[in-house]
């Protein structure tokens, strides 16, 4: 079993039960308890656990509001240019999906002028926002509200994405590796954005250089299905010129 994946596995299993024990996990999963304790640093320093004697636990909570407002206001500037950057890729008429990231929002902020877009959503602040031009057809995808987010996830929403085929879906990501490609922390979001990139012509990445080269647990877009990465002046330049077969946009 391949890192990623056992990672994956990981943080399922603790999703689900709140809590693990190394030496259950280790043989849940035929592995050996140091590289179950390996995985587990390896995923706190990612915030997505805590881990505890002899184990791990899942992060405190905190509002939905608090940790949304927080994390907008994580390179907020480069944020903001990123959205900018990213308007050239939007026309009047079309059908765009926006995910519920902070840089989206920002883009969604800057929509409100236009006329006569349709933007399919599952961020509530995004959706919220859209409303302010009542040229915009918004369609708020349905799931799960998850604690700590302002994001609907689950595939609640299939059935609505099944029917709906968009021409770009703009997005962010947890983390962007050359080998796992965009990827988020929670393993539901991540399976709603894959429906998302199977349903549009094209798919936008807008990531602040922080995201760049930084690993996460669930894959939902492969490199290969990225035909755009917006991102800002502070970006590894020797990670972007190992991208292959992406338009790499760089915003100011």
């Amino acid at each position: 079993m391949l890192a990623p994946e056992r990672r994956n596995q990981i943080m399922q299993i603790l999703n689900e039960n709140k809590q693990l024990l190394v030496k259950d996990i280790s043989i849940e999963l035929n592995v050996s308890e140091g590289t179950l304790r390996n995985d587990l640093k390896i995923l706190e320093e990612d915030g997505l656990l805590e881990r505890t004697h002899g184990g791990a636990v899942l992060p405190k909570p905190t509002t939905s509001e608090n940790t949304f407002h927080s994390r907008s206001l994580a390179n907020q500037a480069e944020k903001k240019m990123i959205g900018k950057a990213a308007l050239p890729f939007v026309q009047n008429g079309q059908c765009i999906i926006l995910d519920a990231s902070s840089t989206s929002l920002e883009l969604a902020k800057l929509l409100i002028n236009y006329d006569y877009l349709t933007v399919v959503t599952n961020g509530l602040a995004t959706a919220q926002e859209l409303t302010r031009n009542p040229h915009i057809n918004v369609i708020v995808i349905g799931g799960v509200l998850r604690p700590g987010s302002s994001s609907l996830e689950g595939l609640l929403g299939k059935g609505l994405l099944s029917q709906i085929h968009a021409d770009v879906f703009f997005t962010s990501a947890h983390g962007f590796t050359t080998t796992a490609g965009l990827a988020d922390f929670s393993i539901y979001e991540a399976e709603l954005k894959k429906l998302m990139v199977n349903n549009v012509n094209k798919v936008v990445a807008l990531l602040d250089h922080s995201k760049l080269n930084r690993r996460s647990i669930a894959t939902f877009a492969e490199v290969n299905q990225i035909s755009t990465l917006i991102t800002d002046q502070s970006a590894d330049k020797d990670f972007l010129n190992s991208l292959e077969g992406i338009e790499i946009v760089i915003a100011d």
